[in-house]
């Protein structure tokens, strides 16, 4: 897949003044959703919009944004990188239709950035190496994902320090903090940005074919996961919740950063309700940083020249994140 960059003035493409919220727009309630009409959406923000011939799928697009939907499908593309919305594109008389929830809590934080107050910057990010001690996480043969979690949250820690940035890391060595002690250690050291590493796998069957980099942000409350694995199975609003917009840019822009600057397959920006991402009183996120099941990524984990890669490319993300949201020192 081509990634098409998403530079930074594609967020004056659309100006807050002129962007409704979803509650002026018509909703329609089917299969159990709310939605809005997309291309009713797309207009009031200035975009143009194009169906394929079968109406498949249809493209958003203003003069530095584009954006795919796909019809009952979840994944969109905004300019090339992955977003997995909370449900569906639904299809009904014609016309196509997103839900509100997806564009208050995955589009627009992307389009619209919201500011932080005036003076406040991001001074300290809180690395989380994920596993270690007792728990290894993914096995592959003898290698085990909490070294190469501890070895990349090194490595990025490296280069955070070199741009700026203060890091703390919830663990050092091979020991095992409890996930509901690791966001609680980042709002004690005063962090600005919670950021939790892990490599990914696959199961048996389709181990040797499955790669790529996934960023996950909360679930939305009240909204659909795209990962239930080893996350609570409530829907009720968590106090990472009060974050979401912060939290979708911040994967966005790690996601995109990744994937344009390693070359990673690209599977997007996903939602769970992790512990970590659910108990952070920050903006937070968790990077899957490829597959250790699989036979060419795996060798690239196990590098330390691919590491520091991945470094970089977080690091890259984190920059951009950073300026979408401080506002000008006057």
């Amino acid at each position: 897949m081509r990634i098409v960059p998403l530079l930074l003035l594609a967020f004056a493409a659309v100006s807050p003044a002129s962007t409704p919220p979803p509650s002026r727009l018509s909703h329609i309630y089917f299969l159990g959703n709310e939605y809005v009409r997309l291309d009713d959406w797309g207009r009031a923000n200035g975009f143009q919009a194009q169906w394929t011939v079968w109406k498949e799928e249809i493209k958003l697009t203003s003069p530095n944004l584009s954006m795919v939907f796909n019809i009952d499908s979840r994944r969109m593309l905004l300019n090339g990188v992955s977003i997995w919305l909370s449900t569906p594109i639904a299809f009904r008389n014609g016309a196509a239709y997103v839900a509100p929830i997806d564009l208050s809590t995955s589009l627009n934080p992307v389009l619209i950035p919201a500011k932080y107050p005036a003076g406040k910057q991001i001074k300290t990010i809180c690395l989380d190496p994920g596993h270690g001690g007792k728990d290894p996480g993914n096995r592959e043969g003898r290698q085990q994902e909490k070294k190469y979690t501890l070895l990349l949250a090194q490595e990025l820690k490296s280069t955070l320090t070199k741009a700026g940035f203060d890091v703390v890391l919830t663990r050092s060595g091979d020991t095992y903090p409890e996930l509901n002690d690791r966001p609680e250690f980042a709002r004690k050291r005063g962090a600005d940005l919670f950021i939790s590493l892990h490599f990914n796998s696959a199961d048996s069957v389709a181990a040797k074919s499955v790669q790529g980099v996934e960023v996950y942000c909360l679930t939305p409350s009240h909204a659909t996961s795209t990962n239930t694995r080893g996350a609570t199975t409530g829907t009720a609003a968590s106090p990472g919740n009060r974050f979401d917009a912060k939290n979708a840019l911040l994967a966005y822009q790690i996601q995109r950063a990744i994937v344009r600057s390693v070359g990673a397959e690209d599977r997007g920006v996903r939602r769970a309700r992790f512990a970590v991402l659910r108990l952070a009183e920050i903006p937070a996120v968790l990077i899957e940083a490829g597959f250790m099941t699989h036979p060419t990524e795996s060798k690239n984990i196990y590098s330390s020249a691919y590491r520091q890669q991945m470094a970089q490319a977080i690091t890259s993300g984190l920059l951009v994140y950073k300026k979408a949201v401080e506002q000008p020192v006057k």
